[in-house]
C-alpha cells in the first residue's frame, strides 16, 4: 500500500529540475535507461518507488530497486544507471538531502539506550537496505504534505526529523550517526575529502591530509578506503576528470587548472573514465540535457 500512494505522489509532483516547495525533498522522474553518467552523489536519503538503478563508487557496484533506499553519508564521486525505466513505467524515486546538524540534534535529544550501539569500525561513505514500512510511511506522509500547503510550513520538519530518526535507529544507522559526530572515523574522512576537493588541482601528501583530518596515515588509509572504496589519490584523480568534463561542456578548449600537465595522460584517462576522447564526449554534453543526479532516485 505504502508503495502504490507513494508511486502516485511522486509522480504527480514531479518537476523536471528534481525539486520540491519542501526544502531538502526531492523527487525524480526518469523515462528511459541512459548510459551511465558521473556526479557526486551528496549526502541524501534516496527511496526507490518504481524502477532500478545501479551505482559504482571505486570497485563497489550497488544496486536497488522498488521498496529499497540508499544512504549516501558522504559526498563522493559515483557513476548512476538506470536499469529499468520507460516512458510507460518511469523510474520514480523520493530524496532527502541529510544535514548533519541534524542528526546531531536528535542524537543529543535520544536518551540513553535509544540507539543502536555504534561499531568500531568506519561504515562505508554508501550503503543499500529493504525500506521498513514504518520509514516508507513517514515518507508517504511527508509527500502528502505537498498537497497540503496551510500545514506544510508546521509538519513538514516533523515529519523530516522522524524519517531521520528511523534512518538513525535503522539498518544503516551506524552510518548516518557518525554524520552528526564531530569526532567521528566518517566525520574526519569527510573533512578529508571536502579538502581534496577544494585543492583537487593542487599536488598533495597525503601525510598532510591525514593530520589535517586528525588521523595517523595508517588509520587515514584505512579508514578513507572503507568510505569511498578509493585510495586518496584515485579520488582526486576523480574529482579532477569530473572537474574537467564540466569545464569542456562550457569552454570545450580550455581545461587548465583542472591538475594535469600531460595533455596525452589527461586525454588517456578521460577516456577511460567516460568512454569516448574530451572533445567528442564535450560536444555529447551540449548537445543534450544533463541528469541532474547521479544517485537519485
Amino acid at each position: 500500500m505504502h508503495l502504490e500512494e507513494l508511486r502516485t505522489l511522486l509522480a504527480r509532483h514531479a518537476r523536471p529540475d528534481w525539486t520540491t516547495a519542501i526544502d531538502g525533498v526531492l523527487i525524480s522522474k526518469v523515462d528511459r535507461a541512459d548510459p551511465p553518467e558521473p556526479s557526486m552523489s551528496g549526502t541524501v536519503l534516496a527511496v526507490i518507488a518504481q524502477g532500478a538503478k545501479r551505482l559504482a563508487l571505486g570497485d563497489r557496484v550497488y544496486e536497488y530497486g522498488a521498496g529499497q533506499y540508499l544512504i549516501a553519508s558522504v559526498d563522493l564521486p559515483v557513476t548512476g544507471q538506470f536499469t529499468r525505466a520507460d516512458a510507460e513505467h518511469p523510474a520514480l524515486g523520493f530524496g532527502l538531502v541529510l544535514e548533519p546538524s541534524a542528526v546531531a540534534e536528535l542524537l543529543l535529544q535520544a536518551g540513553p539506550g535509544d540507539t543502536p550501539r555504534t561499531g568500531t569500525g568506519v561504515p562505508s561513505g554508501i550503503a543499500v537496505s529493504d525500506a521498513p514500512p514504518a520509514l516508507l510511511d513517514a515518507v508517504v506522509r511527508l509527500l502528502r504534505l505537498l498537497d497540503e500547503p496551510r500545514d506544510r510550513a508546521v509538519l513538514a520538519p516533523l515529519v523530516k526529523r522522524e524519517i531521520l530518526w528511523r534512518l538513525i535507529t535503522g539498518e544503516q544507522g551506524a552510518a548516518v550517526r557518525q554524520l552528526g559526530l564531530a569526532d567521528s572515523g566518517l566525520s574526519h574522512v569527510s573533512r578529508a575529502v571536502r579538502w581534496i576537493r577544494q585543492h583537487y588541482a593542487e599536488p598533495f601528501r597525503v601525510e598532510d591530509v591525514a593530520r589535517l583530518s586528525g588521523m595517523s596515515v595508517s588509520a587515514f588509509y584505512r579508514n578513507f578506503q572503507a568510505v569511498t572504496a578509493m585510495s586518496p589519490i584515485q579520488f582526486q584523480k576523480q574529482i579532477r576528470l569530473q572537474e574537467a568534463r564540466l569545464l569542456l561542456a562550457t569552454h570545450p578548449n580550455d581545461v587548465t587548472g583542472v591538475g594535469y600537465d600531460n595533455p596525452s595522460q589527461f586525454s588517456r584517462e578521460y577516456r577511460r573514465q567516460f568512454g569516448a576522447p574530451p572533445s567528442r564526449d564535450a560536444a555529447r554534453l551540449r548537445d543534450s540535457a544533463r541528469t541532474p543526479a547521479a544517485i537519485l532516485p
